[in-house]
């Protein structure tokens, strides 16, 4: 389905079932150069029972239009903007990397409207290394290879059964590149990583318990890069859950049941 929100039509995938602000509704945050279609089995799971789902292609990516945000802040502030053109009082919010940042940033300023979250592959702050985003510039294709390699707790060779992820994310890549002709979705992404500093801030400010579900073998942010925000959380007196999934930084497609289970279990509680 498309939500207008101020002007611009932002996709949102709903598990195959008809949107329905009535009940307890989830919202689905992608990272850089990533879409909706990367949260495919545990949007549908949570479509199939009980919940409302609204999985988002950020503004100005594939699907959606619109302004592409360039910070967290600006992205998180359009999280809030969604919610009222959707008639959501409430919502849990779940991010992946760059979407952990802003359904962070978000949850801090949407106080009790936000009833869970949870923060897949999170690290405080998010620094993205100079060379990456100097060759997101000047040579996306070798910053989607990089990204591709360190991101993967394995390649999956191409041979024999079974799905390539490394392929697969290659392909989803130069996609969502492809889909924005005026802005480098790639840099832009990434820099607003860079940028953000508000970690702490918003683990303070958060109204919800928060979960943080992370990959053990995660080279791009590695688990123990999220324990400033688990103590600057705990600190502040939250309710703070901690998963640690068999996977690298891609949690929801390299361990999707774990992922799943992790996401079903919170939000349950």
């Amino acid at each position: 389905m498309h939500i207008d929100v101020h002007g611009a039509q932002i996709y949102a995938y709903t598990g195959g079932k008809p949107f329905d602000a009535a009940k307890p509704t989830a919202i689905f945050i992608h990272g850089v150069l990533c879409d909706h279609s990367v949260w495919a089995l545990q949007s549908r799971y949570l479509a199939n029972h009980g919940w409302n789902v609204l999985a988002i292609d950020l503004p100005g990516h594939c699907r959606s239009g619109g302004k592409v945000p360039q910070t967290v802040e600006d992205a998180a502030t359009f999280i809030g903007q969604l919610m009222d053109a959707a008639g959501l009082r409430k919502a849990a919010l779940i991010g992946h990397s760059w979407g952990s940042l802003i359904a962070m940033q978000a949850a801090a300023q949407l106080g009790e409207r936000v009833s869970h979250l949870v923060l897949v592959g999170t690290a405080s702050p998010m620094k993205v290394s100079p060379a990456l985003l100097e060759s997101a510039v000047k040579s996306p294709e070798q910053a989607i290879r990089m990204i591709n390699v360190f991101s993967r707790a394995t390649l999956s060779p191409p041979h024999g059964a079974g799905s390539w992820v490394f392929g697969g994310g290659m392909a989803l890549g130069r996609r969502v590149l492809a889909s924005n002709q005026d802005t480098n979705l790639l840099y832009t992404g990434f820099k607003a990583c860079d940028s953000y500093a508000g970690g702490d801030a918003a683990m303070a400010a958060l109204a919800c318990p928060v979960l943080f579900a992370l990959g053990a073998e995660d080279q791009m942010t590695p688990a123990r890069a999220a324990k400033g925000l688990i103590d600057a959380a705990k600190a502040a007196g939250k309710q703070v859950s901690v998963a640690q999934l068999p996977s690298g930084h891609n949690q929801m497609t390299e361990a999707p049941d774990e992922t799943l289970f992790a996401i079903r279990d919170f939000l349950a509680r």
